[in-house]
């Protein structure tokens, strides 16, 4: 066998990508509950991405008051609780498996391959992970926002090897090309492999420093095992 370990990414490959438009709905109707300016509150939000891939906003709760505080607006907790809910409630429908996720998974146990997730992701994703089909079909699982920090930091990468047990160079790594994971992988010593599934090209996908990449391809996850 070619490899020992395969490690995937999460959002955009396992599961897919936030949708540009029903992420903003979401954010609007938060906004709306805290009795704060939409466009303000939307961009707040996603500009605090860093601070909650990595941990130093450490709630859902957090992270509302923060932006808050930065739109200079006094909100009660009730309203607080409430607005992270519902940053958790789409969290959690976020996280439903692509339909040959579950199958690839299953069948790259059965061949005796261990399996990695690293995620750049807030909180919430860990959260709601325990109750998806995923938790148990995962040797390691990295969260940035556990970890303190973001692909593609070298560091991330060998958190995952040194839990699997596994040299990097034994690893395929299978991800949709957000935060220049494969470059990193690449750098690490894995062998990345972008995941580009043609219906999702021209949907408004919401990705965060996607990379050009020009390695191998797939256009499906059933296709992973074609690649051992």
């Amino acid at each position: 066998m070619k490899y020992e370990a395969v490690i995937f990414d999460l959002f955009g490959t396992l599961v897919a990508n936030f949708s540009v438009r029903e992420h903003e709905s979401v954010l609007t109707e938060m906004a709306s509950l805290l009795a704060v300016p939409p466009d303000e509150f939307i961009r707040l939000w996603i500009d605090t991405f860093h601070q909650r891939a990595t941990g130093a906003l450490p709630t859902p709760e957090a992270n509302v008051e923060y932006v808050c505080q930065k739109l200079g607006a006094h909100v009660a907790d009730d309203k607080v609780k409430l607005a992270a809910q519902l940053r958790f409630n789409y969290t959690v429908r976020s996280v439903t498996p692509r339909t040959d996720s579950v199958e690839t998974l299953s069948h790259l146990k059965s061949r005796g391959l261990k399996t990695g997730l690293i995620s750049d992701c807030s909180i919430e994703t860990t959260i709601a992970w325990g109750n998806t089909p995923f938790a148990s079909l995962f040797d390691v699982t990295v969260f940035s926002c556990s970890v303190g920090i973001r692909k593609p930091d070298p560091r991330i990468y060998q958190i995952a090897t040194e839990q699997l047990g596994v040299k990097p160079q034994s690893c395929l790594y299978i991800g949709d090309g957000s935060s220049h994971e494969l470059t990193g992988a690449s750098k690490v010593g894995m062998h990345p492999v972008l995941l580009r599934v043609p219906d999702e090209e021209n949907a408004d996908a919401h990705q965060i420093d996607k990379e050009e990449w020009n390695g191998p391809a797939i256009s499906s996850l059933k296709e992973v095992p074609t690649l051992l």
